[in-house]
């Protein structure tokens, strides 16, 4: 099983020293992975999970954190957790991910995406609510259009994003296209992961006995779509005290990534922590 770090820097800040603090530990510990998570906007009274959210949570833009820690770091690979896909324009998408990939080295392969849950959020760039599953779709395939696309061009006509003859370069690094996981706790996400993704990463939220019917969803969605199940990764949170025995048991479930959090407020007793993980996982 492979591990990676989620840093959510509405908990945790946006000093860049600290940032670059976790990003290296966690290289040097041997976690594959770096994650952070997207709010574009926030609004007083919002709310996740039924919890409120403070509007002034100092999110930072995902694709760019990621680029700085890239520029810091060696091997790990990048993530997003969710990367809220509706709210962006896939042609714009699809040029920033290619290009923080071709300058990472190829690192630029965990990307992870969800619809958002804040209808404020979605009508604060000017996306109707109701129509976000159908643009995370269209999304997806305009994204990897234009990666696998040559010098000739390609065209997509749909209902949310209409072009013709259009490159995008520079490519991804050495890969046709950039993978796509799509996150989520709805069966529509596991449907969706089962049709356009190359893994899945269920909600928190879910029970042990609903996040198992999910990922069958997924996983029989695909084989109805003529896909190998097999090929998708399943990704899943975990936490930091997790047990040796754990794992074994959730990798017997089919579960190939854990992501956990980087969540003491104290930067020593992060680090200690994830030192503690990886020694007791076997990391490195």
């Amino acid at each position: 099983m492979k591990f990676g770090i989620i840093y959510n820097t509405g908990q945790l800040g946006v000093d860049p020293s600290r940032v670059i603090a976790v990003a290296r530990h966690a290289e040097d510990c041997g976690f594959e992975s770096f994650y952070l998570p997207e709010h574009i906007a926030l609004y007083p009274g919002a709310t996740l999970g039924g919890h409120p959210v403070p509007p002034d949570l100092p999110l930072a833009d995902p694709l760019a954190a990621l680029s700085f820690v890239a520029a810091a770091t060696r091997r790990i690979l990048l993530g997003t957790s969710v990367l809220l896909l509706p709210f962006h324009h896939p042609v714009v998408l699809a040029k920033e991910l290619a290009t923080i990939d071709v300058l990472s080295g190829g690192r630029m392969r965990l990307l992870t995406v969800g619809l958002g849950v804040l209808p404020g959020e979605a009508e604060a760039v000017g996306v109707d609510f109701a129509t976000r599953g159908r643009r995370a779709d269209e999304a997806i395939d305009v994204l990897r259009l234009l990666w696998a696309g040559g010098a000739e061009g390609v065209s997509f006509e749909g209902e949310f994003f209409s072009f013709t003859g259009l490159t995008s370069f520079p490519k991804p690094l050495g890969a046709a296209t950039l993978p796509v996981h799509v996150g989520g706790s709805s069966r529509a996400a596991a449907r969706r992961a089962g049709l356009r993704g190359d893994g899945y990463f269920p909600g928190g939220g879910l029970s042990a006995a609903g996040r198992a019917s999910q990922v069958e969803l997924m996983r029989e969605t695909a084989r109805e779509a003529g896909r190998d199940p097999a090929a998708l990764e399943y990704t899943r949170w975990g936490s930091m005290g997790i047990s040796a025995a754990d794992v074994g048991d959730l990798a017997g479930q089919g579960v190939t990534r854990m992501v956990v959090p980087a969540a003491s407020p104290d930067l020593d007793e992060q680090l200690g922590e994830m030192s503690a993980f990886a020694a007791r996982l076997g990391l490195g």
